[in-house]
């Protein structure tokens, strides 16, 4: 068995464990103080939408030898006031963005394109984009992520309890938050690919937290009638007896949507498929997080201000109280015990020395008696 899978055993069977819940207060400081910096980044610097959102048109060009910074120049040096954005596609071809332009703006800017790059402007392709589309599209995507919060804090709360259900939806907006906030800090744009890119997150999202909570209803089934353990420990305890499970479902997620980012988006130019692999690449690494130190900590939170869990925890202190005074008073016994042999051993030893004393003296004496006949 490899390392790795040693490791996930023992975790498994709780032979090893890091404390997650006794530590969650860290757990929530990092989220809220990652959470408070991409809501400012949010207020302060908002989103970058594309033309799909705001409106303008997208020029592609045949084959250039032009490079994307020249290009850039270009195209906002023939459309002054408006912010372009040039990506290279595949074979030397150019997609150059600009926002605001509007029928009568695009045909003039068409021109000074293909001259500037030196191409025919009949092999200039030009696509105008409302900003009506845009706004459906918005409108569209906010009433299927209300829809889907719905259907998951239903379903939470009728498989599981609702205080999962509450703990599901706070980590899925804290997915979100991040992943939003990360878009504004760092300036990415916002196009309809990264609008399926958040609605898809949080299908991978709820699926490690699912897989946590299906562990923790499995553990803590019957739980208050023994006095073992209380409801904070055996939620560490299903928290560590998937993370291997977590991690790997992670890993093995990440790993093609980075090939899509950093490979179809960086190198071959792919406009939505980059954006969608963004929102992705981001969103898993926030939900992983978020199922592992949020989600179920948040949920022992609830649950152990229950009056039952509150009695157990009462009597799982208890009996750990009872059981290390019997431990302590056991290891005193033993002590003393100890003690006592030692003392019988010394005090044996001396009688045993009194008693050969007269026996020698004796036959001291009885030697010169048989001299004297």
């Amino acid at each position: 068995m490899s390392k790795l899978g040693n490791l996930g055993a023992r975790l498994y069977r709780g032979e090893v464990g890091y404390d997650f819940i006794g530590k969650r207060m860290i757990w929530y400081g990092v989220s809220i103080l990652i959470t408070i910096t991409a809501i400012v980044g949010l207020a302060v610097r908002g989103l970058n939408f594309g033309i799909e959102f705001s409106g303008g048109a997208v020029f592609t060009t045949p084959k250039t030898s032009v490079s994307t910074t020249e290009a850039q120049h270009h195209a906002e040096s023939a459309a002054p006031g408006h912010q372009a954005l040039v990506q290279q596609l595949g074979g030397g071809a150019l997609r150059i963005q600009i926002s605001g332009l509007d029928t009568k703006q695009a045909v003039p800017v068409q021109e000074e394109i293909a001259k500037d790059l030196k191409v025919p402007v009949k092999d200039v392709n030009t696509q105008l984009v409302g900003p009506s589309w845009g706004e459906q599209i918005a409108n569209k995507a906010w009433l299927g992520l209300g829809i889907f919060m719905v259907l998951v804090v239903l379903y939470l709360a009728v498989a599981f309890e609702w205080r999962m259900a509450v703990a599901a939806l706070v980590a899925l907006i804290h997915d979100l938050t991040i992943t939003v906030g990360v878009y504004a800090l760092i300036g990415f744009e916002v196009t309809p690919g990264t609008v399926i890119g958040l609605l898809t997150i949080l299908g991978y999202s709820l699926y490690d937290t699912v897989v946590v909570f299906d562990s923790l209803k499995e553990s803590s089934k019957d739980i208050t009638k023994q006095s073992r353990f209380t409801y904070s420990e055996i939620a560490n305890r299903s928290i560590n007896s998937t993370l291997v499970r977590s991690i790997n479902t992670t890993v093995v997620a990440l790993l093609p949507v980075a090939g899509l980012l950093f490979v179809g988006g960086g190198v071959l130019g792919a406009g939505m498929l980059n954006d969608i692999s963004l929102a992705l690449f981001v969103g898993l690494a926030a939900g992983a997080y978020s199922s592992i130190f949020i989600a179920t900590p948040l949920v022992a939170d609830l649950k152990n201000g229950e009056p039952q869990m509150k009695a157990l925890a009462k009597r799982v202190a208890a009996k750990r109280a009872s059981a290390a005074t019997k431990e302590a008073a056991r290891e005193e016994d033993q002590s003393d015990e100890a003690v006592a042999e030692d003392g019988d051993e010394d005090e044996g030893a001396a009688v045993v020395g009194q008693r050969s004393q007269p026996a020698s003296r004796n036959r001291g004496r009885g030697r010169p008696s048989g001299r004297r006949r």
